[in-house]
């Protein structure tokens, strides 16, 4: 019976039209029911929020502590973060987030990262010397515990383990070195910190773009927080069903 009572024609049930009185003084459009439900739904679904805000504030213990406490404060009555020490992003930049893709920032930042590591890598065997091997024969066994190998070469300690170019002392007396594996050192860190900061700032740039273009997207958002330490804003969505 379902199947024929379906399949039977029913009266189109059609909504009624706009007056054309009330088209021309100018009044906007009339409410229809459905208007009316979803603007009710949305009224009572704020007044429950603020209802359950209000609870919470009453409920609330004034002398309790949080660790958030130590970096925030308040202004005019709003929570305001202290935890913003990062300079904010400069015309600049904003101009090159405008115009660069976010793949293009994604590569910049994997080659930055990529190449400091390197750096890093090198940076920790650079004051470390290669070792050698240098053989010496002697007569007997007092010879060799009494064995000096820097005043056997006639030369300095720290200069005992090269394999070639070791220089005698009358030689370092008259000699002016100067300090090459101090100026390579500080140039190698000086790079690889200039690559990672450089790597952090993409990165933000990059966070920023992709939530600029997040938020300009369809769907229903609710801005939670702004953002600290240089970071992007934190929006919230609302959950849709997958079809």
């Amino acid at each position: 019976m379902s199947s024929l009572r379906n399949a039977v024609k029913r009266r189109e049930h059609k909504e009624r039209g706009q007056p054309l009185e009330r088209k021309k003084l100018g009044l906007g459009l009339l409410e229809k029911h459905k208007d009316y439900v979803q603007r009710a739904r949305d009224f009572h679904s704020k007044e429950k929020r603020i209802k359950t805000m209000q609870l919470k504030a009453a409920l609330r213990n004034p002398d309790e502590f949080y660790f958030k406490m130590n970096s925030s404060s308040t202004v005019d009555g709003k929570h305001v973060s202290t935890n913003n020490h990062r300079e904010k992003l400069t015309a600049d930049v904003l101009k090159v987030m405008k115009t660069q893709d976010v793949a293009y920032m994604h590569m910049k930042r994997a080659i930055d990262t990529s190449k400091a590591k390197k750096l890093s890598a090198t940076a920790h065997f650079i004051d470390m010397d290669k070792p050698n091997k240098h053989t010496v024969f002697v007569d007997d066994e007092t010879a060799l515990k009494s064995f000096d190998a820097a005043e056997h070469f006639d030369t300095v300690p720290e200069l005992v383990d090269r394999a070639s170019n070791r220089l005698r002392k009358r030689d370092l007396e008259s000699l002016n070195l100067p300090d090459v594996k101090v100026k390579k050192s500080n140039k190698l860190y000086q790079e690889m910190s200039d690559r990672l900061e450089r790597a952090q700032k993409i990165n933000r740039m990059r966070q920023v773009l992709d939530l600029e273009r997040n938020v300009q997207a369809k769907g229903k958002k609710m801005k939670v927080a702004d953002g600290v330490d240089g970071g992007p804003a934190v929006y919230k969505w609302k959950q849709v069903r997958a079809k």
